[in-house]
């Protein structure tokens, strides 16, 4: 009898179901011929990579969960600098490489590009269908093609920047899982189009620029400063570490996630632990799905109405008008819902204590507490400022938000 993991041992935040059928194909083939067979008999599929970004329901999953087992990671060209001044140099991942391996990889090879990503849980492949980004960065700035299984016309694509829509916490990929009215039930939880591959252009140079205010506190610099890529590294982790955003080292040693990432890295992330807490055992502020709001991106005439000392940022609106982002923490502790926040003292569930924007599993919480609390939370912001918290993990299960 072939005996499945529970989404509660796969995920960051170590809640959902069991699993009916796991698959972990090690060959681009074999990714393919999983999805191909889960699609042919029309079974519920969700390709997974390090479970950092998804709230999965209590229920069992009766369908088939892939997790591609490849790790590689390539240099497509010269790692050096070049004649003519082209700085250029092109790496490749397969989709299930652990991200924060792929950004240690590149540090270590003094390419810049991606340094300021460092510590944010998951694979190459959920990297840019979230198109993740932080500390000033993101991903789709770097992002040269993406080689996908398209699971409706059954053919491998290339795609580039312009034809994988890069926005704000989403991309064309993550947008083919839903329409107006929600998921699609044809392909959510997995896209339409699986990635297999991504290919990245970065920057030969061991300096990298510091465009994020914060990091730039932290490092004691100006912003724009020129700072070793390996210092901004370092500091990144360190300050998600202070923040409870970094992700538990100590989820690799379970069984069903061993091998996922590199030795050396687990030790990084602990190493950063001891330096940020002076302490690296388990900590449940960890046991997140990393921020689950996106930061809202209003109008400037919704914009005037909120507190003057409301963060503000320039942005685009979906549909390209201008703009403003605030912070979806700033409304959540302005709401009155301040760190460690919990519908009752005893719920599994709770607003991290280090940082507003992380809901936390305490023990033994299940999906449907969590889902409980991002609820509250969502009502009470809207009730507060008229703005709707929109979820930044994939939802699943038999629910809406």
């Amino acid at each position: 009898m072939t005996i499945s993991p529970s989404f509660a041992q796969l995920t960051t935040i170590g809640v959902g179901g069991r699993i009916a059928r796991f698959e972990q194909p090690d060959s681009r083939v074999g990714v393919i011929e999983s999805v191909e067979d889960a699609d042919s008999k029309g079974l519920p599929l969700c390709v997974i990579g390090g479970g950092s970004n998804m709230l999965v329901a209590d229920e069992d999953f009766m369908g088939v969960v892939v997790r591609d087992a490849r790790r590689d990671i390539m240099v497509l060209d010269e790692a050096a600098p070049v004649e003519g001044g082209d700085t250029t140099v092109h790496i490749a991942a397969s989709a299930g490489a652990n991200w924060d391996d792929l950004v240690e990889f590149s540090v270590t090879i003094g390419l810049e590009g991606i340094e300021g990503l460092s510590g944010i849980p998951g694979t190459v492949g959920a990297s840019v269908v979230q198109n993740i980004g932080a500390y000033g960065q993101e991903v789709s700035s770097t992002v040269s093609s993406v080689e996908v299984w398209d699971r409706e016309k059954k053919v491998v694509l290339e795609l580039g920047p312009d034809e994988l829509g890069f926005g704000y916490r989403t991309s064309a990929l993550k947008r083919s899982m839903y329409d107006a009215s929600g998921p699609v039930s044809r392909y959510f939880p997995t896209p339409r189009y699986v990635v297999l591959s991504v290919s990245f252009a970065l920057r030969h140079s061991d300096v990298g620029t510091v465009s994020f205010s914060q990091l730039a506190h932290a490092l004691q610099v100006e912003v724009g400063a020129r700072v070793p890529t390996h210092l901004i590294r370092q500091q990144v982790l360190e300050v998600r570490a202070s923040k409870g955003m970094l992700e538990d080292p100590h989820r690799y040693d379970g069984d069903w996630m061993k091998g996922m990432r590199r030795e050396e890295n687990i030790e990084a992330s602990l190493h950063a632990l001891r330096r940020t807490l002076d302490a690296d055992g388990w900590d449940r502020n960890r046991f997140s799905c990393g921020s689950f709001f996106m930061n809202p991106i209003i109008d400037p005439i919704s914009a005037s109405s909120l507190p003057e000392n409301a963060p503000r940022f320039e942005a685009r609106l979906a549909d390209g008008g201008k703009g403003v982002k605030t912070s979806a923490a700033w409304l959540i502790d302005q709401a009155g819902f301040h760190k460690g926040y919990a519908l009752s003292d005893r719920a599994a569930a709770s607003l991290s204590t280090v940082h507003t924007l992380a809901l936390t599993n305490r023990g033994d919480a299940r999906a449907a507490e969590i889902l409980e609390l991002a609820r509250t939370i969502r009502d009470g912001v809207r009730s507060r400022f008229g703005i709707v918290l929109v979820p930044e993990p994939v939802l699943i299960g038999d629910y809406t938000f």
